[in-house]
């Protein structure tokens, strides 16, 4: 008798924890920097930070999103995740700046009164001094790159909270396909059968020239490419100096478009080294669109590797339909068809005559 007084007792707490819990009106999760955050049980506004609306954008939530940055807002092709959102974040509240030395405008955060706040960032002192600041919940969300696991995990999470998960379920699946897919074309490729490349005028802090690069580049790493700058040692975005890649002269050169006018000016004055290198002489250089743009751009990556790929290796790739396949991307990323707007907005995949 005593056991079984003893096991109705420990069932009646825990029917008694449950209502609480209900009543309260709260749940607590952990994110993805292993913090523990208090939020409502139902969350029907959220301020997006640190480009946090770009994963709200793969979850299909943002008609829930009440505040951006005001980089998000200027509807950049570059961005297509604030392109194909403008008309709803124009109605949105400005609460950063958005972009480079990206400031939060607390005030204007606690004046939008959301539910919580996502913020897409990696520092957790950064996230706790806005939550105890603004007290409101915020809760982190970070991937440095679309294979990084923590990528998954942050959709995952979005879709646990906003209650999309059926549709997150989807995404995630397609991405992990994409990313098998790309590395099963090539894993098995020895080295010494792997064509050199080269990705020039990257952007980082700021535009840069053909001496732009970018070690572990990741569209690169996922088609398992041999990129020249990885034997720098460095480990992402860096300068180099012009004289190192002609020692290297990879036989395939990638830039981005965007900063083509640097290339061209450099090209003015120092022809001579460029039209020396075995890519330009064979017609070898094509583009590779910028993903960073406030942030990952997760979406532009996996379409520039597959673009990559059909160009390094075009037997392994073969069966690929460039065009189809960035579109199918972009409509399970983004909700619709983007190649034509990049094309538009002189962003395009395709070859490069320096000097033009």
């Amino acid at each position: 008798m005593k056991k079984i007084t003893v096991g109705l007792l420990v069932l009646a707490l825990c029917l008694l924890s449950c209502v609480a819990l209900a009543e309260d009106g709260t749940r607590t999760i952990t994110d993805i920097l292993g913090r523990e955050v208090e939020i409502p049980e139902s969350i029907e506004s959220v301020v997006a930070l640190g480009s946090a609306a770009r994963m709200m954008t793969y979850a299909r939530c943002t008609d829930r999103i009440i505040g951006v940055s005001e980089a998000e807002k200027n509807a950049d092709a570059g961005m297509p995740f604030a392109y194909v959102n403008h008309d709803a974040f124009a109605n949105c509240a400005s609460v950063a700046s958005g972009g480079n030395g990206d400031t939060v405008f607390t005030e204007e955060v606690v004046a939008a009164a959301p539910d919580m706040i996502f913020y897409f960032g990696a520092d957790v002192e950064t996230l706790d001094a806005l939550q105890a600041q603004v007290e409101i919940p915020v809760v982190g969300l970070f991937a440095n790159n679309f294979y990084d696991p923590q990528f998954i995990d942050s959709l995952t999470l979005i879709g646990e909270i906003m209650g999309n998960q059926e549709h997150v379920e989807q995404v995630t699946s397609a991405v992990q396909g994409w990313i098998a897919d790309l590395n099963d074309r090539t894993k098995d490729i020895p080295d010494d059968d792997k064509p050199t490349v080269y990705m020039g005028a990257c952007g980082f802090k700021g535009p840069h020239g053909f001496e732009g690069t970018y070690a572990n580049y990741p569209p690169f790493v996922a088609i398992n490419a041999r990129n020249v700058s990885d034997e720098t040692g460095e480990k992402a975005a860096f300068l180099v100096d012009l004289e190192k890649v002609a020692v290297w002269d990879p036989e395939i050169i990638f830039l981005d478009p965007s900063h083509m006018n640097m290339v061209n000016a450099d090209y003015a004055t120092n022809a001579a080294f460029y039209d020396n290198l075995s890519a330009v002489k064979a017609g070898r250089v094509y583009t590779q669109i910028a993903f960073n743009y406030y942030m990952t751009n997760h979406e532009l990556a996996i379409v520039d590797a597959y673009y990559a790929g059909t160009i390094i290796f075009p037997e392994q790739f073969a069966d690929v339909d460039f065009a189809a396949k960035a579109d199918e991307i972009f409509n399970v990323m983004l909700g619709s068809d983007y190649l034509a707007t990049l094309e538009d907005a002189g962003l395009g995949f395709g070859t490069i005559t320096i000097g033009e």
